[in-house]
């Protein structure tokens, strides 16, 4: 019984800690004024790195949107590594004035990878010390006109690494790809502008951000490769004593699942790669958070801890207890219907979280308000979703396959 009571006590500290957090930021971002930075010389030289498997669809609008920035061109060298393709991507990306290397592995399979052979590939090659800073794209992304001279004003302010504002190009296709999107838009808004105004450090979340060539040096090109390879990046830059900064002014369009399956596979992965990350990672992070007082890593502790998980051993072991008779059910039928109570909060909670997600940011979301009610009303559906999926990441090993995208 003292197990599960225990159990139970580090569920609602967590929960209860993370809610809160939560709300201080939401809070924050509505009446603090958001972290700007001031003009700084165009003058800093930069190598767009972009993975991409089967993308000769959506590879060109990444490409011309990078060509079409306000930032001189001259200033921006755009590599892509064709990770392991069968279609025409590295065609269209040299018809287009792009470095192209072609990986050819299908033992070490993921974006992880691919990265690590594209820059060991410009590291031999010499153009490294080219640059001041890499900014890693997804294939399917598109960036607003002013993006890089908007994250160069933030480099140059000290960051040496950096992510951006996340939108989707796709928001209102349908309740999947608004569940993905309102989760990014809300992180961008309300997590990572109050990091800044906090002093903490913002994590990197898959695509565009970006890291000085420092930063590349001290970890020889790119050496993460667990399923979530940006979260690793995150902590161990976070151990390093880095403050990963936001630029909420650059903007960045990213294409979202659009079918229930893919978006399942998705978040399969992101789910088995955070606990890889815990794993690896979670213990040095405590220790830093203790010993230093670092509140990112007390930040980034709570983002990696599996609380879902936590839930769900718990529920397993009450009805193992109550089998073996060491509990009584009714004990546990009371603890299942307190959770019920709090599961229902929770619904209501999400809802609110999505609607102030889409008030807040209603100027940059392209939906109708008759959309943005449905979407707010499916978004707990979208979330209560990741309960089986992170059962599900506890024994399966779903590693690295891409995700189709439309071309919007």
């Amino acid at each position: 019984m003292a197990f599960l009571n225990l159990l139970d006590v580090v569920t609602i500290i967590l929960t209860a800690v993370g809610i809160i957090y939560q709300a201080v930021c939401i809070v924050t971002s509505f009446v603090a004024k958001p972290v700007v930075f001031p003009e700084v010389p165009l003058n800093k030289h930069f190598a767009v790195l972009i993975s991409a498997r089967n993308e000769e669809s959506v590879i060109g609008g990444l490409i011309e949107s990078i060509q079409s920035q306000t930032y001189p061109s001259q200033l921006v060298d755009i590599w892509i590594v064709a990770d392991n393709c069968t279609d025409n991507t590295a065609q269209v990306a040299r018809s287009m004035g792009c470095h192209v290397v072609e990986r050819t592995n299908t033992t070490q399979i993921g974006k992880g990878y691919a990265l690590t052979y594209l820059l060991d590939n410009i590291i031999s090659s010499g153009a490294s010390t080219n640059y001041d800073a890499f900014f890693v794209f997804d294939a399917d992304n598109r960036l607003d006109k002013h993006y890089i001279g908007e994250m160069n004003k933030a480099f140059q302010s000290g960051f040496k690494i950096l992510t951006s504002y996340r939108n989707s190009i796709n928001f209102s296709d349908n309740w999947v790809s608004s569940g993905s999107a309102l989760w990014f838009i809300r992180e961008s808004r309300f997590l990572n502008s109050s990091r800044m105004v906090f002093g903490s450090s913002c994590h990197v979340g898959g695509t565009g951000f970006m890291f000085s060539r420092e930063v590349m040096e001290r970890n020889n090109g790119w050496k993460f490769h667990l399923l979530t390879e940006d979260l690793e990046f995150t902590m161990d830059s976070i151990l390093h004593g880095d403050r990963i900064g936001y630029c909420g002014t650059a903007i960045l369009y990213d294409e979202q699942p659009v079918t229930f399956q893919q978006s399942w596979r998705q978040r399969l992965r992101w789910s088995k790669g955070f606990l890889q990350v815990f794993r690896y990672y979670g213990p040095s992070l405590i220790r830093r958070a203790v010993q230093e007082r670092d509140f990112s890593a007390v930040d980034l502790t709570i983002l990696i801890c599996p609380l879902t998980v936590l839930s769900l051993i718990r529920f397993v072991f009450g009805i193992l207890f109550s089998t073996f008779g060491f509990v009584t059910w009714s004990s546990q039928i009371g603890s299942l219907t307190n959770m019920t109570v709090l599961g229902s909060i929770g619904i209501l909670t999400l809802m609110g979280l999505a609607a102030l997600t889409v008030v807040a940011e209603r100027d940059k979301i392209g939906a109708s308000n008759k959309e943005l009610l449905a979407y707010c009303l499916s978004f707990p559906i979208f979330m209560l979703s990741y309960v089986p999926i992170s059962f599900q990441a506890i024994f399966s090993n779903p590693g690295w396959k891409p995700i189709e995208h439309q071309g919007k």
